[in-house]
This record gives structure tokens, sequence and C-alpha cells, in this order.
């Protein structure tokens, strides 16, 4: 059973980019966009690029495998999007399957934290939603 509902992977499906918050060696917030895949097979969300593992993210996450992943959107009729707190992890393999051009290497996030939100009312049951998973 996922961590996440059903309409939060249907709304995730639609979605390719995210932001991914890291921390640096020095306790400064470092932000940047990525491409993700969520993985059923194991409930978490990968992320993957070209040169994944010699980016300032990689190096953040395999230091404290501290994250935080933001994807939204705003339609004519409000924005909505999820916020995941998450255990993060750098993983030596698997980024060439979410693009031929990315290198091995990706970054996982198991979800700790679940914060949804749909002003809209289009996508989501209910304008917000805050758990602990």
């Amino acid at each position: 059973m996922s961590k996440f509902t059903e309409a939060e992977l249907e709304y995730l499906k639609t979605q390719r980019t995210g932001r991914l918050a890291t921390v640096n060696k020095l306790g400064e917030p470092q932000i940047a966009p990525v491409t993700f895949r969520y993985s059923a097979e194991r409930d978490t969300l990968d992320i993957g690029g070209p040169d994944n593992s010699k980016s300032q993210k990689f190096r953040n996450i395999a230091r404290n495998g501290l994250a935080s992943f933001v994807v939204d959107d705003h339609t004519s009729h409000g924005g909505r999007g999820i916020e995941i707190r998450a255990h993060a992890e750098v993983v030596p393999e698997g980024g060439q399957a979410l693009h031929p051009a990315f290198s091995s290497e990706l970054i996982r996030l198991t979800p700790k934290r679940i914060i949804s939100w749909d002003r809209s009312g289009k996508t989501l049951p209910w304008p917000t939603s805050r758990r602990n998973v």
C-alpha cells in the first residue's frame, strides 16, 4: 500500500519537474529543479539528471540524507501541489532508466511527511492534507 493517496499519485503522474531542497555542509539551503519518477515498486520518488553525482544536491544528500521536494502547478482555477519531506539517499544505479542521457546515479526519496493541496478543486478531493507517513 502506498503512502500516497490515489489522487496524489494521479497528480504526480501528470507532472515532470519538481524542486528538490537540500542542506549544504554549512547548513545553508540549496534548491534545484529536477526530473523525477514515482517508483511503485519502492513507493519512492527517484530523481535523475546528467552528471547527477557531480551535483551539489547529490553531495548534500550523500552527506546528511535531508531533503524536501515540491511539485506544484497552477490552473485557471487555482494552485495545487505536493510537498514531500523525505529520507533521501544516493543510489549508484538506475538513473538511466529515467532518461538515457542521465548518469547512472540517482537520488531516492522515501516520504516521511506529505502535504498536498488543491485550491482549484479539480484534482484532489480536499483543499489541504497534512500527514506523517
